[in-house]
């Protein structure tokens, strides 16, 4: 398994000890919220391995794909200029797999079928996205500012834990977190605080304190960028904080959530490798593990974005 898969090596720890304790598979899948599969696969490592079965391995296939000739390439791109044709009619015409077609279209980034006229292949409306990435060339030039929202869990554990049988409308009255982000845009160093509301004055206070963080690493940050919401576009402590650590406010388009981008992938990044990581057992416990996401992210993992290196190397260069 990679390193992102939904289990963590603690989880897998939990479940083969609860199989081995009597539990049954079904029960143990519920509780983790994974399927009787998965329970079968670590149980069946573990005893042929012992603990060293529960680690990740790496999901690299043996052999390497095979490469797709420049030639044949051409051809793809030639015929869907020409015919202005999908993947399916593409290999009746050339007689090559619909898959390897669509593949080849993707690389070369060629337009979907929807987004050009189909008679003369121009576009007819722009992409909601562009394969182009905006990015400042110096820290502290811009940063990224917005909230994600988490609900609390219950002690002794949430549905993660006991199966979604647990009472749905317990759950619901627990409320939520209010997890606020600051993302600095050119080296992807982050910073986060679990608060209880985004009310202006509780988002004004994490921008102060973000900002004496990014400060402390040698970021002086000029400029902030947030979606519309009130606490930003209208609170005073907002506006107050702003003006008196001289900081240009930038908001994103309204019906543009991307352009606030790099915010709204350091939130999925938070659910899926925090937040929903591990089956907690407590809120304070889940909250308590935050400061160690982040010094594992901006210290040690790996951004796609940065070439394999983690934020903090953009101070260091």
């Amino acid at each position: 398994m990679h390193a992102n898969a939904r289990t963590t090596l603690y989880a897998r720890r939990l479940l083969v000890a609860r199989v081995l304790a009597g539990h049954r598979p079904g029960e143990v899948a519920k509780q983790l919220g994974v399927s009787r599969q998965t329970i079968y696969k670590w149980v069946r490592r573990h005893r042929a391995e012992g603990d060293a079965g529960l680690a990740d391995r790496s999901s690299r296939p043996l052999r390497p794909g095979r490469v797709t000739p420049p030639e044949v390439v051409s051809a793809i791109c030639h015929a869907r200029l020409e015919q202005h044709a999908g993947p399916v009619r593409l290999a009746a015409a050339l007689g090559l797999p619909a898959s390897t077609i669509g593949s080849v279209l993707r690389r070369c980034g060629m337009p979907r079928l929807a987004d050009v006229d189909r008679l003369t292949g121009e576009l007819l409306r722009a992409r909601k996205y562009s394969d182009r990435r905006y990015e400042h060339d110096r820290a502290g030039s811009l940063l990224h500012v917005d909230v994600k929202k988490l609900g609390r869990i219950p002690e002794g554990g949430g549905w993660r834990v006991h199966g979604r049988a647990i009472d749905v409308g317990r759950r619901r009255a627990l409320g939520w977190d209010y997890v606020h982000v600051a993302i600095d845009d050119h080296t992807r160093l982050a910073y986060a605080e679990v608060l209880p509301d985004e009310t202006g004055p509780t988002c004004a206070a994490f921008l102060h304190r973000a900002v004496a963080w990014f400060r402390d690493r040698g970021v002086v940050v000029r400029r902030v960028l947030t979606d519309n919401a009130m606490a930003y576009r209208r609170d005073h402590s907002w506006s107050a904080v702003c003006h008196a650590l001289q900081l240009k406010r930038r908001f994103t388009k309204p019906g543009h959530p991307w352009t606030n981008g790099k915010a709204e992938r350091f939130n999925r990044t938070l659910q899926t490798e925090w937040a929903y990581a591990t089956p907690w057992t407590t809120n304070d416990q889940r909250t308590a593990a935050l400061d160690m996401f982040l010094q594992h992210y901006n210290t040690a993992r790996g951004h796609s974005a940065l070439g394999g290196l983690p934020p903090i190397s953009r101070l260091t260069m």
